[in-house]
């Protein structure tokens, strides 16, 4: 029994994985201080439409980038996404400039306290558990955005 519960394991994180990656996405690694995360990137108006739409699970460490074609004010809302989530709207020089915690299947609309390149979701609580806040830089971003074209 040893062994099967390991295996067991392994299979269940793979299929975590595998749901996280449902939609096809390029994926990018980022890093908030020392902390990884790898991240479906949503580059085009139809990618970012879509979201973390009809999904039921996000593997550890794993979220979406949302990439804009410029800086902007943003507004996100959970319309048909089943996992309660944090937002991270995220400037040109990758410093996080606000973070929102988004309810599951709401039409709230959460915005961004300045201009805006990129969104990053993760699970609820994910930047606050690790002290993660407003301020500080998202290394990897570059690769986001050049994984649209």
């Amino acid at each position: 029994m040893k062994i099967l519960v390991p295996r067991l394991l392994g299979f269940a994180l793979f299929m975590l994985s595998a749901e996280a990656s449902a939609a096809g996405l390029p994926t990018v690694t980022l890093e908030i201080k020392n902390h990884r995360i790898v991240a479906e990137v949503a580059a085009t108006d139809a990618q970012r439409a879509q979201g973390l739409m009809n999904r039921f699970s996000l593997a550890p460490d794993h979220g979406m980038v949302f990439v804009f074609p410029g800086p902007q004010g943003i507004a996100m809302w959970m319309k048909n996404t089943h996992i309660p989530l944090s937002v991270a709207f995220i400037d040109a020089e990758g410093r996080i400039l606000n973070i929102a915690d988004m309810q599951a299947r709401s039409e709230d609309l959460h915005a961004s306290h300045g201009l805006a390149l990129y969104a990053l979701e993760m699970r609820q609580g994910w930047f606050k558990e690790r002290g993660l806040g407003p301020g500080e830089i998202v290394k990897g971003l570059l690769k986001a955005g050049a994984a649209k074209n």
